[in-house]
């Protein structure tokens, strides 16, 4: 069958994550999935096991096998993924074998399904980068930099063979730009307070007991996300005022007992609140009960989804002052540190002792989210895309329609390969 303009598109996402999941991509991802819903595009979501189950118009979401050995998959490259990788390859085979796709939306390493994918079926696919796999392979495994050109070369023919690739930030738009790929459209992360509302469930200080200014950090806790560097930062803070305790939100139960272990080494655990991960439907509120908000990260290029809810929710924020933040942020919405504990301490430091800084820094940040960050200039871009790809959609098919049409019948009858054309 032909699409047709006005036609809905058959969509194929390929989401190799725990779906859904409270964290980056699989956030991002659901995002994604409300737009799609709303335009009526039928979209069939292949994912891992793991997650909960979430529902959507028009979308169907098929999970791999349930491999009863691997669970609790983190974030970033293991052999747990791959594993689930390879699953998902020949879940996503056995359904391009019994649907007709007008396009494949790939999410992270993906990528290279849906390469293949390509290659098998003329599919054409967007790539969905969230980050640079062959950076994040190299920076998460030193081990293998000897092979970041191999890994490199690999990525740019994944870029290059896209219909159009959606970096989340301009960094990873820099990378791309070197592969030379068809088209590129920047989509960044907007922020999750928009739709939140912030209930009173309670004063986190009083429940903490903390009669100071409270500092949070809301996220993973991931090596790359610089929680080192936080709370040796903050040791040095506390040298020098007592005013102020840190909360940290998020983690594996495994990385908050490594942390916690260092907080009592640096002696100062008793100013240093570890709460897990908590719904991100309670973003807002515990935002809304911070004084200051501190993002230490110390690698990676894209800007980190936290950024964009910190921003609106008018809270003074610290963070490093590296790509991966100031894409982003500037020193007019936000304080900006080396990424040294002596650096990042005095940032600390200053918010702390001056208020007026905090406020201002919290409105300006706050105008810039409105501004630029939201839902809704998030809907915006994305359908703007997807009415483009219609488009392109619309012309292959109608090419390879005219092209069935000028071929005899004859040929037709003769040839295999002409019977396979729609």
């Amino acid at each position: 069958m032909i699409s047709k303009v006005g036609d809905e598109m058959n969509v194929l996402l390929l989401a190799p994550e725990p779906f859904y999941q409270d964290r980056g991509t699989p956030i991002a991802i659901d995002r994604v999935l409300k737009v799609l819903a709303e335009r009526g595009d039928q979209v069939d979501v292949v994912t891992y096991h793991e997650g909960s189950e979430v529902k959507y118009d028009h979308v169907t979401v098929h999970r791999i096998l349930n491999i009863p050995f691997i669970h609790h998959i983190r974030p970033g490259f293991s052999w747990k993924k791959v594993i689930c990788d390879v699953f998902m390859f020949f879940e996503v085979l056995r359904l391009a074998f019994s649907e007709r796709y007008h396009l494949v939306h790939a999410v992270e390493e993906s990528i290279f399904i849906a390469l293949v994918l390509k290659a098998l079926f003329k599919i054409p696919y967007v790539y969905d980068m969230d980050s640079s796999l062959a950076q994040q392979m190299v920076e998460q495994y030193p081990l293998l930099t000897p092979f970041f050109s191999i890994l490199s070369f690999f990525e740019g023919l994944a870029v290059r063979n896209a219909k159009v690739v959606v970096p989340v930030c301009d960094a990873l738009a820099a990378i791309t730009e070197k592969h030379r790929p068809e088209k590129i459209v920047v989509l960044r992360d907007v922020s999750l307070l928009e739709d939140m509302q912030c209930q009173d469930q309670g004063n986190l200080k009083a429940e903490l007991g903390i009669s100071g200014l409270l500092l949070m950090y809301v996220g993973n806790v991931e090596a790359y996300q610089g929680i080192d560097l936080l709370l040796e930062s903050f040791a040095l803070v506390l040298k020098k005022t007592d005013q102020a305790e840190l909360v940290i939100i998020g983690g594996e139960a495994s990385d908050i007992q490594e942390y916690q272990e260092k907080s009592r080494r640096l002696g100062i655990h008793r100013r240093v609140h570890f709460l897990g991960p908590k719904p991100v439907e309670y973003l807002a509120r515990y935002l809304s009960e911070a004084d200051i908000l501190v993002s230490p990260r110390i690698k990676g290029n894209n800007t980190p989804m936290k950024i964009y809810s910190y921003l609106h929710s008018g809270r003074a924020i610290l963070a490093t002052d590296l790509p991966t933040h100031t894409q982003v942020l500037n020193d007019r919405v936000a304080m900006l540190a080396e990424p040294t504990p002596e650096a990042f301490s005095e940032g600390m430091l200053r918010l702390i002792q001056y208020k007026p800084l905090r406020l201002e820094l919290g409105i300006t940040g706050q105008m810039l989210v409105e501004e630029r960050y939201t839902y809704s200039v998030f809907r915006e871009m994305l359908n703007g895309l997807y009415d483009w790809l219609k488009t392109e959609v619309d012309q292959d098919d109608n090419f390879i329609a005219n092209t069935v049409e000028r071929i005899p019948k004859s040929m037709k009858e003769d040839r295999p390969f002409a019977k396979r054309l729609p």
